[in-house]
């Protein structure tokens, strides 16, 4: 599920590396790290930690240790990703032309509680269903309803988010029904394909503006517009941490990456215009402005030592 709107906070390098100094200042270079491997701190993440309090004090908007993920958190998050992949799967398999979309609401429910998981979104800020599908022009955050049947031409996006024993894991696919016409086809291809640009670039101590600026290029190169408001985001501990993840940015800029953090990739990609609008009524359900078809991946991605992983699709 795409943050609802907004971009996140950008603290100041300096209280970030202030941050750090608190975190580990009470750690001598023989006590335990503070990630739970069992190492002593002086061979696990003390020249982790130098790293980043030296590209803060450069100036750079690093990450707090609140959002790097342990070893043991990871694995957690990865049950939490097989269950999210499984409902998607099967959603895959199931979906057609004739279905309504509160039919994909009810399997993703169904499944999560089989599963000794919870949907995510249901009742997140007042969102009332368990799953969000996004047909044609809605970009996200679309209502299941008995009243939207997919019929065929159409596309939709389906955005699953999963909590088991507290952690979290979010993806999305795009569905194409019946006989879709190309126009649309190249649209769902180029925006999945954008998301795996952007991916090349989620590296160790590289930039989040280099994953940014390699998913809105590739995008704009072929004709397409990416949304401004709503992006991905991280995600294990919560349902949205930080940081927030945009498509208009540039190369070198933006938060530090580092191995255990753990964020989405999610261009929603519009074929017209840039604008959208939110539904005035129900303040969730978000369309383009000119009525042209929008198109959305989400993948969740580790980084790891020496380059990514990707957690759920």
């Amino acid at each position: 599920m795409a943050n609802k709107g907004g971009n996140y906070t950008e603290t100041l390098c300096p209280e970030m590396a202030k941050h750090s100094e608190e975190v580990v200042r009470h750690l001598s270079r023989n006590d335990a790290c503070w990630c739970g491997s069992g190492k002593k701190y002086k061979a696990c993440h003390a020249a982790f930690d130098d790293r980043i309090k030296k590209a803060a004090l450069m100036g750079r908007i690093v990450p707090d240790h609140s959002i790097i993920k342990t070893p043991e958190q990871i694995e957690k998050i990865k049950e939490s990703c097989k269950i999210n992949i499984a409902i998607l799967d099967r959603i895959e398999k199931e979906i057609c032309e004739g279905m309504p979309t509160s039919k994909i609401d009810k399997i993703v429910y169904d499944m999560s509680i089989e599963a000794g998981a919870i949907p995510a979104p249901l009742n997140y800020e007042g969102y009332p269903y368990s799953v969000c599908t996004s047909v044609n022009e809605q970009v996200c955050h679309g209502f299941p309803s008995d009243n939207v049947i997919l019929k065929s031409g159409d596309i939709v996006n389906v955005d699953c988010s999963t909590i088991l024993n507290g952690f979290f894991s979010d993806s999305s696919r795009m569905f194409m029904i019946g006989d879709v016409s190309e126009e649309k086809k190249r649209l769902v291809r180029i925006t999945k394909e954008a998301c795996y640009e952007g991916l090349k670039f989620a590296k160790p101590w590289g930039f989040l503006g280099d994953v940014g600026q390699a998913v809105h290029d590739y995008c704009y190169d072929n004709g397409y517009t990416v949304v401004r408001e709503i992006g991905g985001h991280g995600v294990g501990l919560e349902f949205h941490e930080d940081p927030w993840v945009g498509y208009h940015s540039k190369k070198g800029t933006e938060m530090l990456l580092v191995p255990g953090m753990i964020f989405t990739i999610e261009p929603m990609v519009n074929m017209g215009k840039v604008e959208i609008v939110t539904d005035k009524e129900n303040g969730w359900e978000v369309s383009t402005k000119d009525k042209m078809p929008s198109a959305q991946w989400e993948i969740m991605v580790l980084i790891t030592e020496d380059g990514n992983e990707v957690l759920c699709w």
